[in-house]
């Protein structure tokens, strides 16, 4: 496959110019100057992704590359699961892979596709170590990557997708003009079109009836002695099939022979990552915690109170909840509420201020400054290692440090019973009652492990926003920050139209 290299291993263009030529050849797409045209590697914006590459590339490609598609498939996997319209699905797949991972056809101007397709092609083959060593894995990737091709398929240039397919030579047989008149009753009766030209221009297929379940079961293909009369506007149904069936053998022999591999030692924590990254339900988030201060203004210690109430998620407002009743949490309760409170805009004096006044008369303050203050200073970077230190996303709330019993932190959906976790959105969230479809909704959600689903669910209930948007444009609930951010953004926007409206019936009052 592809053999992975750090950047401290390639040689100094100053010492050899031609290295620097080559390299940049590589790095740029070879064949390709970036100004549009086919790709002289990847002549097809589909992929089947049957031939492993044969390329070097660096540990930080394989990563990065990696994360990239993982983000993709993740958000697929969140959209799949929130019961949306067919449309507002495949639009909101559209948008989130043209943002993370753009894909364009031959026929783009002023794209380097040789590049496009080379990060899309390592991604895969990286989450594919990744993915084959369980069986729950496997399926999950090949359902997620399965909706991508799909997506990618419908939204293909015609010319170009009718070429893709000619190379992959499927063994289907054509059914003459003589057979298809034969049994043109029963052929009829499949076509939603019923008129005589559409059934005249139409062509049909021939193959083995199990290649095709999801056509077998709702009739909507005839069978006859084994062979199930598929029509060419049902081709894809064909395409994904092939595509699935394919993947799926392609990840158990990777899986069987993963243990003979010799691999980099330096790529199993990433590999590993990348995996729990997935069972998670989340990817990585990108989240920058220096923008929200900008973004949102300062918050102070007594604005805390008001900014929880309105754009706390839910892990941080049970924090927060359980800090105002017991005037203490312990060690990671805190740290994930300091971040998360760092984040949000609070400043290292006021988040001094705010976990003083929280302990109240619980603590003295020679205690506070000698085992609570220096841990605050040090998680914005004030002492010890100096390390900045940013929010915790989803992710590493879901997975790392698991909360035991008489812990706080952590996330709600996945670490409360579901009768607790109920009471709670029903005690915290007026807008969700406890009977309500929506309450069942969400509790479905957690049931089948899709937290970040269920956290997104509420966030739409409680904000009035239409099922299926999440963040905005289909984007689910991955950091606890960005939950804060889109409500406080939601919050302005209010504010916005009301200063509007008074200011224009100031002005129809003035003479």
């Amino acid at each position: 496959m592809f053999r992975p290299s750090t950047r401290h291993n390639i040689p100094s263009s100053s010492t050899n110019p031609a290295l620097e030529v080559k390299l940049n050849k590589r790095q740029s797409g070879v064949g390709n100057s970036g100004s549009g045209g086919p790709s002289s590697r990847y002549p097809y914006r589909l992929n089947f992704y049957e031939r492993p590459p044969t390329l070097d590339i660096t540990l930080e490609e394989f990563e990065t590359f990696a994360i990239a598609r993982l983000r993709v498939l993740s958000q697929i996997e969140s959209l799949t699961h929130r019961s949306l319209p067919f449309a507002q699905l495949q639009s909101s797949i559209t948008n989130y892979t043209k943002q993370h991972l753009l894909l364009s056809s031959n026929t783009a101007r002023n794209v380097n596709l040789d590049e496009e397709r080379r990060r899309d092609e390592i991604g895969h083959w990286v989450l594919r170590l990744s993915f084959c060593r369980s069986p729950d894995l496997r399926a999950r990737f090949v359902r997620s990557e399965l909706a991508l091709f799909k997506n990618r398929f419908e939204t293909d240039d015609v010319n170009e997708r009718a070429q893709f397919l000619r190379s992959l030579e499927f063994d289907w047989q054509v059914v003459d003009e003589n057979e298809k008149m034969r049994y043109e009753k029963e052929l009829r009766n499949c076509m939603w079109e019923k008129k005589d030209e559409a059934f005249r221009s139409e062509s049909w297929f021939k193959v083995p009836w199990f290649t095709v379940p999801d056509l077998v079961g709702p009739r909507r293909v005839f069978i006859r002695a084994g062979m199930a009369y598929v029509p060419q506007s049902l081709q894809i149904s064909l395409v994904l099939q092939a595509f699935a069936s394919r993947l799926e053998k392609a990840l158990e022999l990777t899986a069987k022979n993963l243990p003979r591999l010799d691999e980099d030692d330096r790529l199993g924590p990433v590999i590993d990552h990348l995996a729990s990254s997935f069972l998670s339900g989340v990817a990585s988030s990108d989240y920058q915690s220096s923008d929200s201060e900008a973004a949102q203004g300062v918050v102070t210690a007594e604005m805390v109170d008001d900014v929880a109430r309105k754009h706390f998620p839910p892990c941080m407002r049970n924090l927060y909840d359980r800090l105002k009743r017991d005037h203490h949490l312990k060690h990671f309760g805190r740290l994930q509420l300091g971040l998360f409170l760092k984040g949000v805009g609070l400043p290292l004096d006021e988040a001094v201020v705010f976990w003083r006044r929280m302990y109240g008369a619980t603590m003295s303050d020679d205690k506070f400054n000698k085992e609570y203050k220096y841990n605050i200073r040090h998680s914005y970077g004030q002492e010890g290692k100096r390390t900045n230190y940013p929010p915790k996303s989803c992710q590493q709330i879901l997975t790392q440090n698991q909360p035991g019993t008489q812990d706080s932190h952590g996330c709600p959906f996945r670490h409360f019973s579901p009768e607790n976790l109920a009471s709670f959105l029903a005690n915290t969230y007026p807008q969700i009652d406890r009977t309500s479809p929506e309450m069942r909704d969400i509790l479905d959600s957690v049931k089948a492990t899709h937290y970040h689903v269920a956290c997104t669910r509420v966030f739409e209930l409680t904000h009035a926003i239409k099922k299926g948007d999440g963040l905005g444009e289909g984007e689910s609930v991955a950091h606890p920050n960005k939950w804060a951010d889109k409500s406080r953004e939601l919050e302005r926007e209010v504010i916005d139209k009301i200063k509007k409206k008074e200011d224009s019936d100031e002005m129809m009052v003035d003479p």
